[in-house]
């Protein structure tokens, strides 16, 4: 039981991949672009109402290299954020924003708002 155990932690701590430098070098940011996702690419639809996120938060699985695409509708004013890449957005009531971008580290990267501190999805990028 005890090995298992300390596999289980091994395999998450692994799994949590590189500590990015983008949050401590301002400027060092990831190609950030806007628009519809192109057919093929890994993409995630996400709406945030009274507090709640639609679909619950799970995962996307996408291979280095990939560009992602997500989009966020809020309901409340907001800021979203990409962690690892760096990547933060404004999120206006009713306004879908749509962010675009290289996942270009390998490793497990969460997408939260900052204000309503939610969860919205984590990146898993192989």
């Amino acid at each position: 039981m005890r090995r298992a155990v300390v596999l289980l932690a091994c395999v998450l701590v692994a799994g949590c991949g590189p500590i990015s430098e983008t949050h401590h070098k301002p400027g060092t940011g990831h190609e950030v672009a806007t628009g519809a996702p192109l057919p093929g690419e890994p993409s995630a639809q996400i709406t945030i109402a009274g507090g709640r996120v639609t679909p619950p938060p799970g995962w996307l699985e996408v291979r280095r290299g990939q560009t992602v695409s997500l989009t966020v509708t809020s309901d409340v004013a907001d800021e979203l954020h990409v962690h690892g890449f760096d990547i933060k957005q404004t999120l206006r009531p009713g306004k879908p924003v749509n962010i675009r971008f290289k996942a270009d580290m390998s490793g497990v990267f969460e997408v939260e708002t900052h204000g309503g501190k939610l969860v919205l999805i984590q990146l898993a990028v192989k």
